[in-house]
């Protein structure tokens, strides 16, 4: 069963519906039992009422601009708006299809007895946006928070996928406490190169690498250049995108299914289209971000980004989210979920598959089913967007290639998705992602040699004078929320040209940086608290030994600590980064990498004070 083709939640306009329709494969769906009624909203209770219905001056000034928009009462008088939030645009190559599915969000919409406005967002292009999107996700996030909050909205459809708008939608919908649907882009297409299927991200890097080597020369590197991204959508390997969109299907603000299925295949269209219909049915019976994303849901997005070898960002990103909806979510639950979660999906950069085999072998729902297998993993009783439980949506969901979605007695790993470490090199925390490095290299010691920027490591990783062997702890500083600025995705440091022509693929590496959730290695990230704001990296000088020891969770610089405190009485905060403009407002906001990198005031618990829609 695929999402456009999920049985709809009871609600006002599931009457005026038919039967639903056949699964994509031709199967029909499965009944789902139905979740307890909810009593249904009154249209003179919508919110938009308030800008709409009363006799006031305001209310028919309100009136006569959608007349002077060409909708008259019949069109939109008793219906709930419904607001789409598109992040399309024309430098955004993953949501290069957005601007069709709003209109088909629209149709769906139409279909339920809604009344649909568009309104475009900020993009948050991983691919253009410099010096990282990481740094706009907030702004994302209020943009979207504040106009669900100002405009005349009762409920909404977020349209995102790229790695950034997928944790700032949510969080701007959760605070603006509306009914909200999310629709994710989906996955591009399997690459190709030369006969071999390839993945955006992962395989860019190994193949760069083996550029760099001279294994291959111009002409490779253009066969791969036309192949590896080949149709709209995100990147195809379980990365960041991916990660996040999954982590919004668990969490229950997608329809089933919605997050695996290919941006190309026509079930994408559907699951739009079902997804407008559904928001109107959420309206009416108020169901909110807020009874949706729960304490039990959050850890049910960590034990599925484990599960699935996902992007070490989901860390930052549901400690975020979690926080906007007054949840306390810490590096310790990833630790312990990784602990007692086995790693079940098959895809690169972990395994050796790619999302359109994953939806073809069962999607996400199949997923969760396995994982539901595991004791305490999951909680199956709570509600989602579809008005049923989470086990009643995988009631039906069944695997259909166990080589992609692996069972827990043939898990790609027993454990070891996601480890958290500490020390006194990161007091508060870093993250390191076991599967995709090296084995020898989990436990390693060697010396430190240090990049006080990412400029400096381009210029200087391939000079035979900082005498770097495969023993050398590469480490990257200033790259953290405030110095990067915004964190950006430098943790997978290069190795030097003549390392990798004599073999040497992977090496400790250590950053207060992110790392794209396509790379791989032994890289240590999200180290805090970061060294721009005097945290221990900044201690670090090229040739003090560095232990990294994963199975102990242990990151620790070897030198004395008499000598440390020497040197952090000596050390200097360096100059801002940014004189006005947005950039200060994120210097002086941003929390550290193991806090989810928010705004301090916009994770406050206060409630935002609504617009009063018709002032005297």
């Amino acid at each position: 069963m695929t999402p456009g083709d999920a049985p709809q939640a009871p609600g006002r306009s599931a009457q005026r519906r038919g039967p639903a329709s056949h699964g994509v494969h031709g199967a029909p769906p499965a009944r789902l039992s139905e979740a307890p009624a909810r009593e249904a909203r009154k249209p003179a209770t919508l919110r938009s009422a308030t800008w709409f219905g009363s006799a006031s001056l305001r209310s028919f000034s309100h009136r006569s601009r959608m007349r002077q928009m060409g909708v008259d009462a019949a069109g939109h008088a008793g219906k709930p708006v419904i607001a789409i939030i598109n992040t399309w645009s024309e430098l955004n190559p993953c949501h290069m299809h957005l601007r069709e599915r709003a209109e088909q969000v629209k149709r769906g919409v139409w279909q339920a007895g809604g009344f649909p406005v568009e309104f475009g967002a900020a993009t948050l292009s991983e691919t253009y946006c410099k010096p990282t999107p990481m740094m706009y996700r907030n702004l994302l996030a209020m943009e979207t928070e504040e106009t669900l909050r100002s405009y005349p909205i009762d409920g909404a459809v977020l349209l995102g996928g790229c790695d950034k708008t997928t944790p700032a939608l949510l969080m701007g919908a959760a605070s603006a406490g509306l009914p909200a649907i999310y629709v994710p882009a989906g996955p591009m297409l399997r690459g190709n190169y030369r006969g071999q299927a390839v993945g955006s991200g992962t395989d860019m890097w190994k193949f760069w690498d083996d550029y760099r080597a001279g294994l291959i020369g111009d002409c490779e590197l253009a066969d791969l250049e036309y192949g590896i991204a080949r149709s709209p959508g995100h990147c195809m390997t379980m990365g960041t995108a991916s990660t996040m969109t999954s982590c919004a299907e668990v969490l229950g603000m997608t329809l089933p299914g919605a997050a695996s299925i290919p941006a190309a295949d026509s079930a994408h269209i559907r699951m739009a289209t079902a997804s407008g219909r559904r928001i109107v049915d959420m309206v009416w019976e108020d169901l909110i971000p807020g009874a949706i994303l729960t304490k039990e849901a959050f850890e049910d997005a960590v034990a599925t980004v484990i599960a699935l070898g996902g992007s070490t960002n989901a860390v930052i990103h549901l400690v975020a989210m979690a926080g906007r909806c007054g949840v306390k979510l810490n590096l310790e639950d990833f630790d312990a979920t990784s602990r007692r979660v086995p790693v079940l999906a098959n895809i690169r950069p972990t395994g050796a598959y790619l999302m359109e085999d994953f939806y073809y072998a069962g999607g996400l729902p199949a997923l969760l089913a396995q994982l539901a297998t595991v004791p305490g993993a999951l909680h199956t009783g709570r509600v989602t967007a579809t008005g049923r439980t989470l086990g009643e949506q995988l009631a039906a969901a069944q695997v259909w290639n166990p080589d992609v979605i692996r069972s827990p007695d043939n898990a790609l790993s027993a454990e070891g998705g996601l480890a958290v470490l500490r020390g006194n090199l990161a007091p508060d925390g870093a993250v390191i992602k076991p599967l995709a490095a090296e084995p020898g290299l989990l436990s390693h010691t060697g010396p430190a040699v240090v990049f006080d920027s990412y400029a400096q490591l381009q210029e200087q990783i391939n000079d035979p004078a900082l005498d770097i062997t495969p023993d050398s702890v590469l480490v990257l500083r200033n790259a953290g929320p405030r110095g990067g600025p915004g964190m950006p995705e430098y943790g997978m440091l290069p190795i030097p040209d003549y390392l990798l022509a004599r073999g040497v693929r992977d090496m400790v590496r250590v950053s207060d940086a992110r790392m794209s959730g396509t790379s791989y290695g032994a890289c240590v990230l999200h180290v805090a608290p970061e060294s721009w704001v005097g945290g221990p990296l900044a201690l670090v000088r090229t040739g003090d030994p560095i232990t990294l020891n994963v199975a102990e969770r242990v990151l620790r610089l070897e030198v004395d600590e008499a000598e440390l405190a020497r040197r952090q009485a000596a050390w200097q905060p360096p100059p801002p980064r940014f004189g006005r403009g947005y950039g200060v407002l994120f210097s002086e906001q941003v929390t550290q990498a193991n806090e989810g990198c928010d705004f301090e005031f916009l994770a406050r618990p206060d409630a935002a004070a609504g617009p009063d829609p018709n002032p005297q």
